[in-house]
């Protein structure tokens, strides 16, 4: 019985805004814009207040949603196996010259 307590107690942080409630982990939608669209992404992890509200995005989440939104996401892997691919192929199609 101790050992749920325990965890419980650690998904639970006091409220930095009015200091008499505590953050709770919830699952809510979370809204951003990339450029000139607006992306939403439904149950994003966040620690919301049980008195006044307030709402903090999860950190963790949100530097993963970063990392998949940026411009560059997966250009330098998908880049260099382009070009190593296409090298590959070029020199399996070459074929020595015969002697004449």
């Amino acid at each position: 019985m101790s050992e749920q307590n325990s965890s419980s107690t650690n998904n639970v942080i006091p409220c930095s805004e009015c200091q008499a409630g505590h953050m709770h982990r919830e699952y809510i939608a979370y809204y951003t814009w990339l450029g000139d669209e607006l992306i939403t992404v439904p149950d994003f992890p966040a620690w919301v207040c049980d008195i006044c509200g307030r709402c903090e995005y999860d950190e963790n989440a949100l530097t993963r949603l970063t990392l998949l939104l940026s411009p560059n996401a997966g250009k330098n892997l998908t880049a260099g196996l382009k070009v190593h691919k296409k090298e590959n192929i070029k020199s399996k199609l070459q074929r020595p010259s015969r002697p004449d």
